[in-house]
């Protein structure tokens, strides 16, 4: 296993319409727990399709575990060029910080959005390039964009053995619990 393939919700599919919003430290974290045992397992490239939300904050969250890890590489492979084009400037302020960090860059169309097709190419190319998928998705928190990828991934493993680790909406609620400080009712592991 040598490349890696993160994508999940998109921010606005989470609710979450601006880089401050108190829940993307969790949601990060959660990435970071999966993240570090597939890069010791061999990981040496991670390749998201670099849409704001899950993609973008896989991204931070690789550009600095790249300190600890120095051969991990990142890549943004988008399905068409300037997908920033109507994006309002705060976003594309970020996703320029994030494209500077990365060691690859491609788009599959180099026309701007067209139609739906270039997602499927974007996504062809990424299954193709990849052995493992690291997807934040929950069916119970709603079907999303996500859904078409795990489908994607699921007939992929069955054709060729592809990997794919799946980060649930309470992966992220018990990483926010942990890192808060909130544990159930009987527990004695108090965090003061």
């Amino acid at each position: 296993m040598k490349n890696l393939l993160v994508t999940g919700y998109r921010a606005h599919e989470l609710g979450i319409f601006n880089q401050k919003h108190p829940g993307i430290p969790f949601i990060k974290q959660a990435l970071r727990s999966k993240l570090v045992p597939l890069i010791e397992d061999g990981i040496e490239w991670v390749i998201t399709p670099g849409q704001i939300g899950i993609d973008l904050w896989a991204s931070e969250v690789v550009i600095e575990l790249k300190k600890e890890y120095p051969q991990l590489k990142l890549s943004i492979i988008s399905a068409f060029a300037d997908p920033e084009e109507n994006w309002s400037e705060d976003k594309k302020t970020y996703y320029e910080e994030i494209k500077r960090h990365v060691d690859y860059y491609g788009v599959v169309s180099k026309q701007p959005y067209i139609g739906p097709w270039q997602f499927a190419a974007r996504d062809e190319l990424l299954f193709r390039k990849t052995d493992h998928l690291l997807l934040v998705y929950d069916e119970e928190t709603g079907p999303g964009s996500p859904k078409f990828v795990k489908e994607k991934a699921l007939k992929k493993q069955q054709e060729d053995g592809y990997g794919i680790t799946i980060i649930h909406s309470e992966d992220i609620q018990n990483m926010a619990d942990e890192m808060t400080g909130f544990y159930e009712e009987g527990e004695t592991d108090w965090v003061e």
